[in-house]
């Protein structure tokens, strides 16, 4: 008996080394060697005419590894046996299928049915970030798309711009990413935007929130003053570019969500540290981003037989 659970265990955590094996950068170099190329271009043109579109396709794959992992579930509308979990709060207003689309629509041109939706998350976002002068890092590639979604997962998982420092790390640590993981992964909030509703809780008069700069927050008083749909710029000094002046903002006050505050103005938490370092050095967030990328991208991806590659990114095949 023992010698059979012995041999189930060694097993069990051999399927599961072999799962993530599967995963490589050069999943495609047969298959469809120019997928990296082709990705890039479409993100590039997306670029030209929206600024938001890197911020967009980031947001994606992010909630999309969050739920079950990077699996494509996210891109999935309501259909015949899917709830889709474009329901969940954290996902309102999430925007950039149209690119995802465009993207698939090149690939399916080139190599018809061979990329998964998964990886086209994971390669749009590393172009998004290196074409407006972020990190580059290798994408590691051969993911499926999952047959399913998980509303409920999206309702309960999602990271909020409500949270507390707790609450964040509790949620980055059920998918098994740690501190450094958090606090790198929101530096992506150096470019985007963020519509008033998601802080403007931090501009009540009455009782404002000592943790954001007084005169920055008169600023967005009057900028949301006529709509709590306003977008305003995530990162105030460097809007559009990817660099680390979401930290150095963070240590004058200037978060603009709460949980990205929150990161800095928490004694006593970890945290605190790991913004000093990246605000100190834009090269050690570069390196720790694109790690924590690849950490974020590792979680439970489907391969091999599992799942589909879908010809149609919102539809199950």
């Amino acid at each position: 008996m023992v010698s059979f659970k012995v041999a189930f265990f060694l097993f069990v955590g051999f399927m599961v080394g072999a799962s993530k094996a599967q995963l490589c950068p050069t999943f495609y170099d047969d298959s469809c060697p120019d997928v990296s190329d082709i990705v890039r271009g479409v993100v590039q043109q997306a670029l030209e005419t929206d600024d938001r579109a890197g911020a967009r396709l980031i947001r994606l794959h992010f909630h999309d590894c969050f739920v079950d992992g990077c699996d494509g579930s996210v891109l999935l509308v309501n259909q015949t046996g899917v709830v889709s979990e474009l329901g969940a709060p954290g996902n309102a207003n999430i925007t950039g299928f149209n690119i995802v689309d465009d993207i698939k629509a090149a690939l399916e041109e080139a190599c018809p049915g061979v990329v998964s939706c998964a990886d086209i998350l994971a390669l749009a976002s590393v172009h998004a970030v290196s074409l407006v002068g972020g990190p580059f890092w290798e994408v590691q590639l051969g993911r499926r798309d999952r047959r399913r979604a998980n509303l409920q997962g999206a309702i309960d998982g999602l990271p909020s711009p409500f949270e507390n420092v707790r609450e964040l790390k509790e949620k980055f640590g059920r998918v098994g990413l740690d501190s450094t993981d958090l606090v790198a992964l929101s530096g992506a909030h150096t470019f985007g935007r963020s519509r008033c509703r998601f802080f403007d809780r931090r501009l009540n008069v009455s009782s404002p929130d000592n943790t954001l700069d007084a005169s920055y927050a008169t600023q967005l008083r009057q900028a949301c003053a006529s709509s709590r749909d306003t977008f305003l710029n995530l990162d105030p000094t460097t809007p559009d570019d990817f660099d680390n002046n979401y930290y150095t903002n963070l240590q004058s006050n200037f978060g603009l969500l709460g949980s990205d505050q929150v990161l800095f103005s928490t004694p006593g938490e970890d945290t605190v540290d790991i913004v000093n370092m990246f605000a100190g050095s834009e090269q050690q967030f570069f390196d720790s981003f694109g790690q924590s990328m690849i950490n974020m991208g590792n979680i439970s991806p489907l391969t091999g037989d599992q799942g589909e590659v879908r010809c149609n990114c919102r539809r199950l095949n």
